[in-house]
């Protein structure tokens, strides 16, 4: 009796605090779309504009600074494009491999850091767009189209052959296997960055403010690792794609 009781006030207390799937849906032309996904997205492109464009404005032969920054940050992506499409095909995709690494990493970092439960909205609340699960999904649809783009720009039709190789026995689970790149790729990131805000608002919710840090500071740390994973994994898919027989 005591444990139902205490289970009946608990319980609406804390779903009431943290919503789940509650979402502040714009009609547009019939469609329904998820307002607070869409305002977290334009916040994080404004903010990746921003920085591109105050580190661009007087560059020095000698960076400094901001410069700086966007130089080491892009040797550091450049590095992934290279290690994983290779030293022949990698300078296109520098810039598809950049934006994915940088967009993600933006929002989850914007997740982590900035306090959007204080912003109230009408419905549901701000979050991490990459806490949508549609945004991952369209990030990871994006992969597949690019790897599909690379392998027939790259080798024509004759792309597809490798559907039946090494043996035409193998083809149902090659096919399949374009199916579970982009499902593996949109759920892990789904799902690591949900889990980390839930952790936070969890711990918010039953402890003072002090004791999330630590959980917090490790929510950045998954959240960095999480933009590393997606795009080299994406790089790895369109070196796989448009990879030479011959060159290694």
């Amino acid at each position: 009796m005591y444990q139902e009781n205490f289970h009946n006030f608990v319980t609406p207390y804390l779903l009431s605090e943290i919503e789940v799937g509650a979402h502040l849906y714009w009609e547009v032309l019939g469609l329904k779309l998820h307002g607070q996904t869409l305002i977290m997205s334009w916040f994080v492109i404004t903010v990746l504009l921003l920085f591109a464009i105050i580190g661009t404005q007087n560059l020095k032969q000698t960076p400094q600074g901001i410069q700086n920054f966007m130089e080491y940050a892009y040797e550091f992506l450049q590095d992934i494009s290279k290690n994983q499409i290779g030293e022949h095909n990698y300078k296109p995709w520098i810039p598809y491999v950049s934006t994915v690494f940088l967009f993600i990493f933006v929002s989850n970092w914007s997740g982590a850091l900035i306090p959007l439960k204080l912003i109230s909205l009408p419905h549901g609340e701000l979050a991490a767009p990459t806490n949508d699960i549609n945004t991952t999904v369209a990030l990871a649809l994006l992969t597949s189209l690019s790897y599909f783009y690379g392998g027939i720009s790259k080798k024509g039709l004759n792309y597809f052959s490798r559907y039946v190789q090494p043996t035409p026995i193998l083809l149902p689970i090659n096919i399949l296997e374009d199916f579970t790149k982009p499902l593996s790729l949109s759920f892990r990131l789904f799902g690591n960055i949900l889990a980390d805000e839930l952790v936070v608002s969890v711990f918010a919710l039953l402890v003072p403010i002090f004791i999330p840090l630590p959980v917090m500071t490790l929510g950045l740390f998954a959240s960095s690792v999480q933009a590393l994973i997606f795009s080299t994994l994406s790089a790895a898919y369109i070196g796989e794609a448009v990879e030479e027989h011959g060159h290694h």
